[in-house]
């Protein structure tokens, strides 16, 4: 604590401590003038300023600004220089309007495709949406603009989201719910986190300790100040001492009155308040002190929003190469588009990240300002569409997702588009055997008319310039290379938490585990509409041979993967070399690979390069909740490096020798067989079982050796999973003489 905050803190009365702790009104905070603290402004959001006009009727009369693609969209580019880029732009347009935070980037993993506010989120993988977060924080925090990473933790629903209590293991939590915000704060070090509504085992996220203290700042080295989410406040006193900084919004001074009393009466020390407060405060006086002018060139910005979202559209399938289409056929009225959304594209989500747009370009008007003289009709008359169709040489169907589909605050009923899009796509694919789909929709969608069209291109909610990306895109004066950034299912009962989502309002069991999005379908081996990760491209791509740097190393050491890529057609474009790792130890259920590394990069059409990562022991470890720790099993893992997680192109074998002597402490309960497959205890049990059981308890035996009750084989697994508990009255063994082998095995492996 520097020495102006504690000189502010020796002059500051309680009452106005305890005011600090709550805004001012629905986006500022609380200023104390006599001290020169100024009041600053937050502004929603991730995707564009929603900030509130100057004399706005209310908190939602916002100003005009530019609504760049959601998260959904910039996730699938797989960029992180683009999500940087993002970032610096959007906080030069906060510097314009005197606005100190931005609120996002949203980074809850999308645990089911139902989640009304997916469109916000990045991905169902929390290495991917950590990376990408990252990137993001640094651009904005670039232009000394704060952001604030929400929802901190486990936002995974709208249901209830306000009081529902998610059960959830802390293996699920550090694997898969917390990483992200991890990442982002140890390496972009966000000024600001947002907590989340619900509750975790029980407890709420505003009042969290073990969450908000214990985790996000003992253990991760968080240094900023957490404010709530809107309304997401209980106990006000609890959350202070949880380490809640900064209630939003404004509690007409209840709250503040509750802090009060309970300095006064003892129930919480000034000096926890004080460290409170001067979190906040060494905020607001860094952002005043340091502050930037920003100047806002709307239309260049809105052109910025366009580039983005051509890096952010995914071509899922491009049959006879229909795209690009053709100028030729173009000028000759031979091209249709159909859909309304070719005209005014559904390019944002609903709720906090709804933004005022500067002005909305659609695909119908950007083709033709490129000079494509292509024909529309807009499809709600499916006979005239039919119609229109049969003269096409080519046609164009834009659906999705209306509006009133997904929103923040309540969740998807199905994956399904609306039935008026699906018998529109159905009618034409009868008569024109050229069909190309453009959606635009927030998270993925049933499709069955997969197999009767012949091109589709995912364009998620890309902002306001989106309809530039999709002609630029349609036409092939863009290459398209975006992936997905989560999997696209057959059916709504294939997701892995289709049986426990969204719960019964009170509480909702993450009955599935680590086992989210990927690593479920993939570990499943189910068939999927469109796997993690996947995506074409006007060109083709060559992978060589995975080369690693070492075939064994220990965990204190890494190891670089070194694998070359080439161009093999045409076109000039982009890929996105993704590496995932497998773990063949056997000594913990994992999934059947993970994503631990992607690099996106640009080749010339011909072109060669080499990509180069280099993994250390997070990138082959999983959450040990007997340690406590993150922990990389002794033995063999894969490399594997692919287009897409179904997509593997090759993969190489490394060893890993574990630097940590037990995975678990041994107890009565405790196994030989749990002792045996783990290669650090192996040594010191495999005596044991050959004096105690016999040394065909260790090696494999025929399985057909006998026919009697209790084969050889039966009887190597009993023992073998027999507790040493069960030693007890065996050799004349007293409960003292196992508590002393149990003690010893411990002894030995520290």
């Amino acid at each position: 604590m520097n020495a102006k905050i504690k000189d502010l803190l020796s002059k500051l009365t309680l009452e106005e401590k305890a005011g600090l702790c709550s805004g001012k009104d629905w986006w500022r905070t609380k200023p104390v003038e006599r001290l020169g603290i100024p009041s600053v402004m937050v502004s929603d959001g991730p995707a564009g300023l929603r900030t509130q006009a100057v004399n706005g009727k209310d908190e939602n009369d916002s100003i005009t600004a530019v609504c760049f693609p959601s998260g959904c969209a910039t996730a699938a580019s797989f960029d992180r220089q683009l999500l940087e880029h993002e970032g610096q732009l959007l906080g030069n347009e906060a510097n314009a309007m005197d606005v100190s935070v931005l609120l996002g980037p949203a980074i809850n993993i999308k645990r089911s495709p139902l989640c009304g506010r997916n469109f916000e989120y990045l991905s169902e993988d929390p290495y991917l949406a950590g990376e990408l977060a990252s990137a993001y924080v640094k651009g904005v925090q670039s232009q000394n603009v704060g952001v604030s990473v929400k929802h901190f933790a486990a936002n995974n629903q709208e249901f209830r989201r306000f009081s529902v209590s998610e059960k959830i293991d802390e293996r699920s939590l550090r694997e898969i719910y917390l990483p992200a915000f991890e990442t982002v704060v140890k390496t972009a070090k966000p000024k600001n986190i947002m907590c989340s509504y619900n509750a975790i085992n029980g407890t709420l996220s505003s009042e969290n300790e073990w969450l908000l203290n214990d985790v996000l700042r003992k253990e991760w080295g968080f240094d900023g100040f957490v404010v709530s989410d809107w309304g997401a406040v209980n106990d006000r006193v609890k959350g202070i001492k949880a380490g809640l900084n900064l209630e939003m919004p404004y509690s007409g001074g209840i709250t503040d009155s509750y802090i009060v009393q309970a300095v006064k009466d003892g129930n919480l020390s000034m000096e926890r308040l004080d460290e409170v407060v001067a979190d906040l405060l060494n905020f607001i006086l860094e952002y005043t002190e340091n502050k930037k002018e920003g100047k806002w060139d709307k239309e260049k910005d809105h052109l910025a929003s366009a580039e983005i979202a051509a890096e952010s559209c995914v071509l899922l399938k491009n049959e006879n190469d229909l795209l690009p289409l053709s100028k030729e056929e173009a000028d000759a009225g031979k091209i249709l588009f159909v859909g309304e959304f070719a005209k005014v594209p559904r390019f944002e989500g609903g709720g906090s990240s709804n933004i005022k747009t500067y002005k909305v370009t659609g695909a119908l008007e950007a083709a033709k300002e490129l000079g494509f003289n292509v024909e529309y009709i807009d499809g709600n008359d499916i006979k005239a569409a039919e119609e229109a169709a049969k003269k096409a040489s080519s046609v164009v169907i834009f659906a999705g997702l209306p509006d009133i589909y997904e929103s923040e605050g309540f969740d998807r009923d199905s994956l399904d588009m609306p039935e008026s899009h699906n018998q529109l796509i159905e009618a034409i694919a009868q008569v024109n055997p050229n069909v190309a789909v453009v959606l635009h929709n927030g998270a993925p969608v049933t499709m069955p008319w997969v197999d009767k069209v012949s091109s589709i291109l995912e364009c998620y909610l890309g902002g306001e310039a989106v309809g530039l990306a999709q002609a630029k895109i349609l036409f092939g004066l863009t290459n398209p290379s975006g992936k997905l950034p989560e999997t696209f299912p057959l059916r709504l009962e294939d997701t892995p938490c289709y049986l426990n989502f969204p719960g019964n309002g009170r509480t909702v069991t993450y009955a599935e585990g680590i086992y989210v999005g990927y690593r479920w379908y993939d570990s499943r081996k189910m068939p999927v509409l469109f796997p993690f990760g996947h995506g074409l491209s006007y060109t083709s791509f060559d992978y060589g041979k995975v080369e690693l740097s070492c075939d064994s190393m220990s965990d204190d050491q890494t190891v670089d993967v070194t694998v070359s890529v080439k161009n093999s057609g045409s076109v000039d474009g982009k890929e996105v070399v993704q590496l995932y790792v497998r773990d063949l130890t056997g000594a913990e259920a994992r999934p059947d690979k993970e994503l631990k590394g992607f690099q996106k990069i640009f080749l010339k059409a011909g072109q060669e390069k080499e990509v180069t990562f280099t993994l250390s022991k997070r990138s082959f470890a999983y959450w040990n909740s007997d340690i406590n720790d993150w922990y990389a099993p002794s033995g063999e893992y894969e490399i594997l490096i692919g287009a897409s997680s179904r997509d593997i192109r090759d993969s190489a074998i490394i060893n890993i020798k574990s630097t940590t002597k037990k995975a678990f402490e041994i107890t009565r309960w405790t196994t030989p067989g749990d002792m045996l497959n783990n290669a650090e205890m192996k040594p010191i049990i495999t005596d044991f079982i050959v004096k105690n059981y016999g040394a065909d308890k260790i090696n494999e035996v025929d399985e057909n050796s006998s026919n009697v009750a209790f084969s050889q084989k039966t009887m190597r697994e009993m023992y073998l999973n027999d507790p040493f508990r069960s030693l007890r009255g065996r050799n004349g063994r007293t409960d003292a003489d196992v508590n002393k082998i149990v003690k010893d095995f411990n002894k030995a492996l520290e």
